[in-house]
Parts: structure tokens; sequence; C-alpha cells
């Protein structure tokens, strides 16, 4: 009777064990899937692709898909459709929006990069470039209103160009087709991103002539927003996502060019190793990541007057309305 007592007892802690294995390799199986749209595909994005490779997506119990959306105003109606349930790009959409429709508009919720990440690109080679050989030149800009524009402008602005009167900012050509637009003959110079700058330039198209984020200087580049009732109801998810990306901010901080390269190189299959370590070396030079995903008010108050100085903005949004730091803060801590 003790003998089969015993093999009935071990019998079920064996089931109980197995039952929890099982279970827990269910839950590990039970991600959380979130679409990401994203304004363009470039190296400047590394440490969002890097929290996707190296598994931090995952570690927090996320699935996440990334989709190209070229076009902050496109990521912003992707976002406010519901096909995805992220954006990323210029948070001056989240400004237009909510002074459109204070009901339902976008919040943004962690920073990314600090600073301009595209490259003036030259049609003709300019030896010893200033900024004086734009005078009398047509550049493609971008989008009215959209970041690249604006803070094209602001650059030229701090390098004592007059946007206005010295040179010709063409706004009518979409963020997609720009390069298409300069190989076609239209504009003397074309800001672009890596690695399209530096394909471009291998190409035989164009010179790289300078960097717009060395010219304009730390300006809240591009961040992550989401429709303030997601948000709301789903703060384990934005703590999830924020957490990955964080730890994928401090990947590439961490590691050399050539580590951060191959851990992203299936994102650019068409750019070999070396030339994308050399494209992320660049930018780690230029300092272009923020440090934290926390936003400062200051920040924020600077992009608005960069908006103002572009015609785009009448009056200054409050920062609380648009910014969620409290559940930033919280991840990270």
């Amino acid at each position: 009777m003790r003998r089969k007592k015993l093999f009935i007892a071990i019998f079920s802690v064996i089931v109980i064990m197995a039952i929890a294995v099982i279970l827990s390799r269910d839950n590990k199986d039970e991600l959380t899937r979130i679409k990401v749209a994203e304004a363009t595909h470039s190296v400047f994005y590394a440490p969002q692709y890097v929290a996707l490779a190296e598994g931090f997506f995952a570690e927090e119990g996320l699935e996440v898909e990334i989709m190209i959306t070229p076009g902050t105003d496109k990521v912003m109606g992707s976002v406010l459709s519901g096909n995805v349930q992220i954006g990323l790009s210029g948070s001056e959409a989240t400004i237009n929006r909510y002074l459109k429709n204070q009901s339902n508009y976008l919040v943004t919720f962690a920073g990314l990069t600090k600073k301009d990440g595209s490259f003036l690109i030259s049609r003709e080679k300019i030896e010893n470039f200033t900024l004086d050989d734009l005078k009398g030149k047509k550049i493609i800009g971008g989008r009215k209103g959209g970041m690249p524009e604006m803070t094209l402008k602001w650059a030229l602005r701090q390098q004592g160009i007059d946007p206005e009167n010295d040179l010709e900012i063409d706004t009518s050509i979409g963020f997609a087709a720009m390069s298409q637009a300069f190989i076609e003959g239209n504009g003397d110079f074309v800001t672009l991103f890596e690695p399209e700058a530096s394909n471009f330039a291998k190409e035989g198209h164009g010179y790289v002539v300078a960097s717009v984020g060395m010219l304009s200087g730390e300006v809240p580049y591009t961040a992550f927003n989401a429709k303030k009732v997601y948000i709301e109801n789903n703060p384990m998810v934005i703590r999830a996502f924020v957490r990955a990306i964080y730890k994928g901010l401090e990947f590439v901080r961490e590691n050399d060019s050539t580590v951060i390269a191959r851990s992203i190189q299936d994102q650019f299959p068409d750019t070999l190793l070396e030339d994308l370590a050399e494209i992320i070396e660049r930018y780690k030079a230029q300092d272009v990541w923020v440090e934290t995903p926390v936003l400062s008010k200051e920040s924020f108050d600077l992009l608005q007057t960069i908006m103002q100085a572009a015609g785009e903005l009448d009056e200054f949004v409050e920062f609380e309305q648009l910014v969620d730091n409290m559940i930033t803060e919280d991840a990270i801590k």
C-alpha cells in the first residue's frame, strides 16, 4: 500500500511539473503582436532594428512588425486608422493633429533621435563646399511642414542663410520620390537619409557635401507615438515597448559600429557590411541617438519654435498634453 501511495505521489509530481513546463512554453509563445509604422527605413533608426534583431522585443513579450509608411503624414494616418498601434515619425504631426482634432489625436511617449539624420547631396562635385554654394540653387527638401523641410530651413538660418530668399527649397515632391526626382534632373541638391545617401553617391548620382544634423544641432527629430486611448488601455504594452527600445539604445551606445552592423544587416540586405558599419560610425560620431527615451519639455518647446520659424505653427501646445513621460520614466527606472 505504501509503495502504491509513493508511486502515485511521484507520478502526480511528474505530471504537475510536465504541465508547468508546457504552460511555461505556451506563455512564451503568446507574444503580444503590435505593428509599428516608420516614416522611412533608415540606419538612422538603428536602435529600433537592434531591439528587433537582438530579441529585446521578444524578451518583453512583444512580437513587433515594422512597416515602412513613407512620410510622417502617412504614419499618422496609419496610427489613427488603427492599421498600426505605434508610429515612429516627427512629433510635428502630433501637434498639428491635436490642433485640428482635440478628441482624436496622438501622444508621443518615447524619443529615439535628437538630430536630423539626413545628408545634403550635390549634383555637381564641389571642392571645399560651404553653405554659400547653395545660394541661387534649388534643393529638393521634402514635404512642406515635415521635419526634413523644417530642420533644413532651421539649419540654414543657424548658419546665416535665408531659406526664403537665398535659395529655393522644393516641397512639392513626396518623400519617397525625392531621390528619383533628383536622378531625373530636378534640383541642384537633395536631402537623403542613410543608407540611401551613401548608395546614391556610390551609384554616381551625386556627392555628399554636408550633414544637415551637424548644421542644425540638437532637435527632437523622431519619436514614438500612439493614440491617447491606446496608451491608456495598454500601459503594459507601452512599457514593454519602451524597455526594448531602451535596451536597443544601450546596445548601440556600448558596442562598436561593426557589431551593430552585423546585428541589423538583415534590415539592409543591399548594403555591404563594411558600408553599413561606416554609416553607423558616422551617425555615432554625430551623436544622433538619445541617451534616454524620456522627452524633455525644453526639446519639445524647441520643436515648436522650429515649427513657428517655418511658418507652420501659430501657438504653442502644452507639453503635458501631447507627451506622456510618466509611462516612459516608469518603464526604464
